[in-house]
């Protein structure tokens, strides 16, 4: 697969009023959803971001402990909808 740019990995999903969620058919087909299927989705309070399902725990594990994570969320107790992630 040839390399992509930083710009090159930026594509635009669209979200309806109804909050669904349109994803390229180039991200589709290398997800292996072309037939759809699950993603998760993880909100950090400033954007979201969509991963592969499953793979949202072993990468949020990577980058905060359970601990940081708690207090992350903690933190977020102002906003309730944010608040329990």
């Amino acid at each position: 697969m040839p390399s992509m740019s930083r710009t090159d990995a930026i594509q635009k999903f669209l979200v309806s009023t109804a909050g669904q969620m349109s994803m390229p058919a180039a991200v589709r087909h290398r997800w292996h959803l072309d037939d759809g299927g699950a993603v998760d989705v993880i909100d950090l309070g400033f954007g979201v971001l969509t991963v592969p399902a499953g793979q949202a725990r072993h990468l949020l594990s990577d980058l905060l402990s359970q601990a940081e994570h708690a207090e992350f969320v903690k933190s977020l107790s102002d906003d309730p909808d944010l608040a329990t992630t």
